[in-house]
């Protein structure tokens, strides 16, 4: 296969010979380049029903997959996330490569998704990770980001609103059904870690670590999830994106990093788009649809607190691994990622300042609790300073996080 017909290889990295095994029918291959490694699993020529049967042959399956003997007919498509092979028998399926594999939790997903989702039936493992996940092949239809495209370019924010307060919805109903399947305390530690690395291998100019609420617990997170993926009351659960190859993920994340994956990818259609509507509208009906079926305790608003990351921090890692995909094929600046964290700076500058009333508030506690202590038991005459002091104390937090940046404002806004 001629290298511009394998566009999921990173196309600014070179190929180095790789000391990693390979299944029968596979070819391992490790590519290098701008401080990073990638290692993939690519399958040898499939031009002939006998090709898939030997490729498999070695292969775990798992699932509910077609059998191999047969298999009619088979034909091949290019995709930046891996080849698909259309296989004709019985029935009509496609089998998804994964060329770097996965997290593991593919099985998973598919089993805790609600029912009428497009999750993978079965698939291919080898070695414990997998590198095939096997579907009926899916007849065409409209999917959430060709609608929201098609109300933008109207400049119909009613029908806009609808599809994106959907598509929250549909989004909010899985994470339902994963946080019955696997919730784990939340990782700021590895979380923070990843962020570092994304920083340092790009080389930007800002750094941004968070707290994070302990209302953003592990779950069985996404990774990765595009308004394409959602299809009226329908989600489908794909492949993960490069940026998972460039950095393979060493923890679990939260659901609110899904969200932030849709909100972003918004972002990108709005960005390509010619309407006039305002993206923040946009943004909140999408936001809202998730809150109106997401876990109560994960949409609190504890959980979009900005000044502990919030849905904003996630944001910001999308617009990082926007750029690191860019980056390993030196395809140019992707936007908005690159406008959005232009203003990251200013947004952080603008939380910064609203610390002034945080520390103002710690302040007057203290000096309320000092004076009520110094003159306990205190006089009638000494009860007001005190009180003064905490009231002023609970007025400034409150007006601290009042000044919290709301989720649905883009850094763009908020930055100015």
């Amino acid at each position: 296969m001629a290298e511009q017909e394998r566009p999921w290889r990173p196309a600014a990295m070179a190929e180095f010979e790789s000391d990693s095994d390979a299944p029968p029918g596979f070819n391992a291959v490790s590519l290098a380049g701008i401080g990073m490694t990638v290692r993939m699993l690519e399958p040898n020529d499939l031009s002939e029903p006998a090709d898939w049967t030997s490729l498999v042959a070695h292969l775990e399956p798992w699932g509910d997959v077609p059998n191999p003997d047969s298999i009619a007919s088979i034909s091949t498509a290019v995709t930046d996330r891996g080849l698909i092979a259309e296989l004709s028998a019985e029935s009509e399926w496609s089998a998804e490569f994964l060329p770097w594999g996965s997290d593991g939790r593919f099985r998973a997903r598919a089993k805790a998704a609600p029912e009428g989702s497009r999750v993978p039936f079965g698939g291919y493992s080898w070695d414990g990770t997998d590198l095939i996940i096997i579907r009926p092949k899916e007849p065409l239809m409209t999917d959430a980001a060709q609608e929201v495209a098609r109300a933008l370019e109207a400049d119909d924010m009613a029908a806009a609103e609808d599809e994106l307060r959907m598509a929250g919805t549909v989004l909010g109903l899985y994470h339902v059904r994963a946080k019955v399947a696997r919730t784990t305390p939340p990782d700021p530690s590895r979380w923070n870690a990843r962020t570092q690395w994304l920083e340092e291998t790009l080389r930007a100019t800002f750094i941004w670590r968070a707290r994070y609420s302990k209302n953003q617990p592990c779950t069985l997170s996404l990774g990765d999830v595009r308004l394409s993926d959602i299809s009226g009351d329908s989600l489908r659960i794909g492949r993960p994106r490069l940026a998972d190859a460039l950095r393979t993920p060493t923890c679990e994340f939260p659901a609110m990093r899904d969200l932030a994956s849709l909100v972003h990818d918004l972002s990108k259609i709005h960005h390509t788009s010619s309407t006039s509507l305002e993206l923040t509208p946009l943004r909140l009906a999408l936001i809202d649809g998730w809150r109106s079926t997401a876990p109560e305790d994960w949409i609190s608003d504890e959980a979009f607190y900005s000044h502990r990351g919030g849905m904003a921090i996630w944001e910001y890692e999308q617009c990082l691994l926007d750029v690191l995909e860019a980056t390993s094929h030196q395809s140019g600046a992707p936007e908005p990622a690159v406008t959005t964290l232009a203003y990251v700076k200013a947004y952080q500058k603008r939380m910064f300042g609203n610390r002034t009333f945080g520390s103002l508030s710690m302040m007057a506690a203290f000096f309320g609790i000092f004076s009520l202590v110094n003159t306990f038991p205190p006089t009638l005459v000494e009860i007001p300073l005190p009180i003064a002091f905490i009231v002023a104390s609970l007025l400034l937090m409150r007006t601290y996080k009042r000044l919290s940046p709301p989720p649905e404002r883009p850094f763009t806004d908020l930055g100015r």
